[in-house]
């Protein structure tokens, strides 16, 4: 007979299950550094946000998120989108720069160990549709993606490469500790209406993805980093303007 207890314990298990393979990813794509296979290391750095999404998305579906759940998946994400990433700047652009090189890759292990911490305290708190800072999957997805672009298109070469990857590294290290909110799409409704325009698009999306994956994914973690930072000062100005129309009305209804 089916016991609904170990299906219970089964859909426990499910979400830690798929955290274990973001953790293997980022094992993975270090060893992979090791080799000096940097391509394979960005692969392996993408396959864990692919494990990161699906965990989390998982657990809230079935409603099996944890204390444990929580901690068990910032432990691997720290592998995986922390200390590979960071090994991954270092030895694939900056060990010329020597302690600055290495200085800067630990920026962005430290920014994304303590973009972690805080999002462990501010767990269950907070407006759920946005993050505090650049999520550390979308920062190591984006220097991911600037290596397959380099090894796809760019060709920076070593004179241009350690420039361009030093002020990303410490953009996205102030990106991740920063208050600029994020965000989170997890509470996206689609809207019924337009579910056919939708689809459209989303059929255009992967024809694209397919025709230059490279490039897009780029794209896409470019444009998610640089979103907050468009997006917090449009919604502050836009809440000063709704604060200030009451108060223009108030004093046009005084002087009639």
């Amino acid at each position: 007979m089916n016991d609904p207890s170990h299906r219970r314990r089964g859909i426990y298990l499910l979400p830690n299950l798929l955290t274990t393979g973001n953790l293997f990813s980022g094992f993975y794509g270090i060893v992979s550094i090791m080799s000096a296979n940097y391509v394979r290391a960005a692969v392996a750095v993408f396959v864990a946000v692919v494990f990161d999404i699906l965990d989390g998305q998982i657990a809230r579906y079935t409603k099996t998120s944890s204390r444990f759940g929580l901690e068990y998946d910032s432990l691997a994400d720290l592998v995986s989108f922390g200390i590979a990433p960071g090994l991954l700047i270092y030895t694939w652009a900056l060990t010329g720069y020597g302690r600055l090189g290495w200085v800067a890759a630990f920026l962005f292990v430290a920014c994304g160990a303590l973009r972690l911490a805080r999002y462990n305290v501010q767990a269950g708190s907070g407006d759920g549709r946005y993050f505090m800072g650049l999520p550390i999957p979308a920062a190591a997805g984006l220097i991911a993606a600037t290596v397959l672009l380099d090894d796809h298109i760019l060709r920076l070469g070593k004179e241009l490469r350690p420039i361009i990857i030093l002020l990303m590294t410490y953009a996205l290290g102030f990106l991740m500790v920063s208050r600029v909110r994020y965000r989170a799409f997890k509470m996206v409704q689609l809207p019924q209406r337009r579910l056919f325009e939708l689809l459209v698009g989303a059929v255009l999306t992967l024809i694209m993805f397919t025709l230059a994956p490279q490039v897009m994914l780029f794209a896409v973690f470019v444009v998610y980093a640089l979103s907050g930072l468009v997006e917090t000062p449009l919604r502050l100005l836009l809440a000063r303007k709704a604060r200030r129309l009451p108060l223009m009305e108030g004093g046009e209804h005084r002087a009639r």
